[in-house]
């Protein structure tokens, strides 16, 4: 049966809001919201948060009014009743992040451009696997170039864009279009007291996206997805392509299998990215030190000694220090492969930790995704990395 009780509790953004649940099975709960048209992103662990303007129609539409206190004795008796996923905020560092719900067929995804400038054809041709997939992608709009070519668009306008698309409380995902350089500058222009005040919409990107990573975690303490930018989905082989819509969609990661480097055993919320990226934040306000964590490092293009400097950069920053393990995917067209392996372990040896070398993570047709602030699991003598509750109620749980 579906339960809704009355508008009593302030919710987000302030007002009066009810909780609608059902004590049959979560299935009828998000069919009804869905019908409906109560955005996934109301769901709360257990139940969804309703604004009281629309509690008249939702009764109406069939579910049951009842009192606060009825309504959650049921969920009791049904074992439905969840704890509290929490509100978005500030999280202490090597805690698991919260984690918002994966996407449903139907889900609505906005595509936004904070770093550089992206090939419209590349673009559309992601947005139209994405529309395979039953997502409601918005037409993505490209602004103008920025004064510099390296950059979309201004970074007013970058932010704006970005900030607009979060802040819509029907966009379930934003999803970035690509990355290459200027995420960094955006960062400082957001407006994060306004969106830790909304639900929070799934972030999707990787490689420049980073630094957004690193903030969102550090703002808002929200699980985000490093996974392939939307330009880069028609490039990827169907395996890493499947293992995208599996995490987005399902929630689920499959296990990746690297090379071992440096043995031992290490768990802890995932933390990382681009390793240029990173070494370019360390010592800002939203760096996101690996303490307690398992560090995901991956880059392109960038020669040994300049791996080597970033690397050094972030060790003498304290970035490392407390790190439970080390996940390193693809440094592609970073030079000979040894010579890149050799680096990894003069540099991380020192750490006493877990090194996986090689995981299908980063610029390459492989490129997996990941749930960064979900709680992974590494084994240094296999080689395998496990994550085994990346999205959904209570993957956000520390």
């Amino acid at each position: 049966m579906l339960l809704i009780d009355p508008p009593g509790v302030h919710g987000p953004g302030g007002g009066l809001w009810s909780h609608l649940a059902s004590d049959a099975s979560y299935e009828e709960l998000h069919d009804f919201a869905a019908s409906l048209g109560i955005p996934r992103r109301g769901f709360d662990g257990d139940h969804y948060d309703v604004p009281a303007v629309l509690h008249d129609r939702v009764v109406a539409a069939g579910a049951v009014p009842v009192s606060s206190r009825e309504l959650a004795a049921r969920l009791v008796a049904a074992g439905l009743r969840r704890r509290r996923t929490g509100r978005p905020g500030r999280r202490a560092v090597g805690r698991v992040l919260l984690a918002p719900p994966p996407l449903r067929p139907g889900a609505r995804v906005a595509v936004v451009a904070p770093s550089g400038p992206v090939d419209p054809a590349r673009l559309a041709a992601g947005v139209a696997l994405l529309r395979d997939w039953g997502l409601v992608v918005d037409e993505p709009v490209l602004p103008p170039p920025g004064e510099q070519p390296w950059l979309a668009s201004t970074d007013a306008e970058r932010a704006a864009d970005l900030e607009r698309a979060w802040l819509d409380e029907g966009v379930d995902a934003v999803w970035c279009a690509r990355g290459g350089s200027g995420a960094h500058r955006v960062v400082d222009l957001l407006d994060w007291t306004a969106l830790l005040e909304v639900r929070p919409p799934l972030l999707v990107g990787f490689s420049d996206t980073t630094a957004l990573h690193e903030a969102v975690a550090s703002r808002l303490g929200l699980v985000t997805v490093h996974g392939p930018v939307v330009a880069m989905l028609p490039d990827l082989d169907p395996a890493a392509l499947a293992a995208t819509r599996a995490l987005v969609l399902e929630g689920r990661v499959d296990d990746l299998l690297g090379a071992p480097l440096l043995p031992g055993r290490a768990e802890g919320p995932l933390v990382g990215g681009n390793l240029t990226v990173l070494a370019a934040g360390a010592g800002t306000p939203t760096s996101r030190p690996a303490r307690g964590c398992v560090a995901v490092l991956e880059d392109v293009a960038e020669p040994a000694y300049r791996l080597d400097r970033a690397l050094t950069q972030l060790l003498r920053a304290g970035w490392f220090d407390g790190v439970h393990g080390v996940a390193c995917g693809a440094f592609t067209d970073c030079g000979d492969p040894a010579v890149v392996r050799s680096l990894l372990r003069a540099r991380l040896a020192p750490l006493g930790v877990p090194v996986v070398v090689d995981l299908p993570v980063g610029h390459q047709p492989a490129n997996r995704p990941l749930p960064l602030g979900a709680r992974a699991a590494l084994d240094g003598d296999a080689g395998v990395l496990r994550v085994p509750d990346p999205l959904g109620p209570g993957a956000g749980r520390s």
